[in-house]
């Protein structure tokens, strides 16, 4: 309400703080229906120039010191994942028709997907183009192609408008951001739309994931809806779940032979659908903290307050974002394991590799695999560095509210699902491996002690 009675006292003053609340409106409108204007300050998400790997990546090829080898199996495939650093084992396998290439995609010709932490490539065999998909530490989602045709100057292109048609909707917290999606799908890879889709991510049941991906691995008596087609239109949602579950092995369901692997690991599916959500809302916090400040900036103009006042309104936005953050890195409201899971290839133990380790060898990549996904149920995107560009601001508010909640100061039922085991680990690893982190609790500790010495 004190919001709406400053935007109405600021039309009734003209000139140019009529100006300002014109385009502060903008913002505060486009906010309201849960759409942001990317091409509008302090956005300008298509004008900023993005430092993200595809574009560190095409400054090694002008510069000459990064080359692309090209092969007539794969074009640039191969050594775009080894200049971005993406094992194969990552490979993931989609015959949905649900991307820009979908003429090239069928059930016997999926689209391969690799990814790391800030990275995804797709590829079809046969297609002209290869499509990424990857981070930009403040600006998001950012979509390039890369045309499967050999040449002394390859070029990535970024896209402009197309993809975000798709990938900057209230599926992906209505930023530039990722989607991973769950369909009922044709004999030919046509989702069956009017049956509806699912929204992959840790908080969907597993019954309900990843309808037109291949998975491979063992689940126990778990189902979902992958490895199996729906031919009838007219009854797409019955599914054969039980051919589709705990397989193993590709070789009579498509003509795997022509990928780099043999697998779609079941492992790698649960780390992505964890992953791209937890991108989209770090991206989200990012956008509403900036502007927020950008539009308390304008307001404090107008009114003559003091440089950086936030009203209580701009707070409890930045509150909102923080919360929303939190609960999914801490995994609130994950969809619970039942049985065993194991994949089928190296990926587990690859990503558990990539530590940081705490003094006692523990890491936020521990799998868990019975019972959840992680060991210890905090996002390893943590140490990202779209997490570590968050706006001080939010940043400060997550570490502040992460350290209440793992010192056990916030007992709600909320968090409820965290051990006091499990918080104690979370805690020793961030503080043995998040520099940053670390930092900010001795002086987190003091707030509530001031007169002694600070225990982290």
């Amino acid at each position: 309400m004190k919001f709406c009675v400053e935007i109405e006292t600021m039309r009734r003053l003209g000139g140019w703080r009529s100006r300002c609340v014109t385009a502060l409106l903008c913002a505060v409108s486009s906010t309201a229906t849960g759409q942001l204007t990317f091409d509008h300050a302090p956005i300008h998400y298509s004008t900023t120039t993005p430092v993200d790997a595809i574009a560190k990546l095409q400054a090694r090829l002008d510069d000459g010191d990064s080359r692309l080898a090209f092969d007539k199996e794969h074009g640039y495939l191969k050594s775009v994942l080894e200049e971005l650093q993406i094992s194969v084992s990552t490979q993931l396998l989609v015959f949905s028709k649900t991307s820009l290439q979908q003429h090239a995609i069928f059930p016997w010709s999926p689209r391969a997907i690799y990814y790391n932490d800030e990275s995804y490539v797709g590829w079809v065999p046969g297609a002209a183009e290869i499509e990424i998909s990857t981070v930009d530490p403040r600006q998001g989602a950012i979509f390039y192609t890369l045309r499967q045709r050999r040449s002394e100057r390859p070029r990535f292109i970024r896209d402009r408008g197309n993809c975000l048609s798709c990938h900057a909707t209230r599926r992906t917290q209505s930023v530039p951001g990722h989607l991973v999606r769950s369909v009922y799908p044709s004999s030919n890879g046509l989702p069956h739309f009017h049956a509806g889709t699912f929204r992959s991510n840790h908080s969907l049941p597993l019954s309900q994931r990843w309808g037109g991906w291949f998975v491979t691995g063992t689940h126990g008596l778990q189902r979902h809806m992958g490895n199996v087609v729906a031919p009838d239109r007219d009854r797409p949602t019955e599914l054969d779940i039980e051919r589709g579950a705990n397989v193993v092995d590709l070789k009579d369901r498509t003509r795997i032979e022509r990928y780099l692997t043999r697998h779609s690991d079941i492992v790698a599916l649960l780390v992505l659908d964890h992953q791209v959500d937890m991108h989209n809302l770090i991206t989200r916090a990012n956008y509403d903290a900036r502007e927020a400040l950008h539009s308390a900036a304008v307001m404090n103009k107008a009114f003559g307050r003091p440089r950086g006042h936030l009203s209580d309104s701009y707070r409890n936005r930045l509150d909102r974002a923080v919360e929303r953050l939190l609960r999914y890195m801490l995994f609130v409201d994950e969809a619970r394991l039942t049985d065993t899971t194991a994949g089928t290839s190296d990926f587990a133990a690859g990503f558990s590799a990539l530590g940081p380790r705490d003094r006692f060898g523990r890491s936020l990549r521990d799998l868990d695999l019975e019972r959840r996904l992680l060991r210890y149920p905090c996002s390893y995107l943590i140490y990202s560095d779209a997490f570590r560009a968050l706006p001080t601001i939010v940043k400060d508010r997550v570490y502040g509210r992460l350290l209440e909640i793992l010192i056990s100061k916030d007992r709600s039922e909320t968090y409820a699902h965290l051990s006091r085991d499990d918080r104690e680990a979370i805690l020793q690893i961030l503080l043995d491996t998040h520099d940053e982190l670390a930092n900010y609790a001795q002086h987190f500790d003091r707030q509530f002690d001031p007169g002694r010495e600070a225990r982290f």
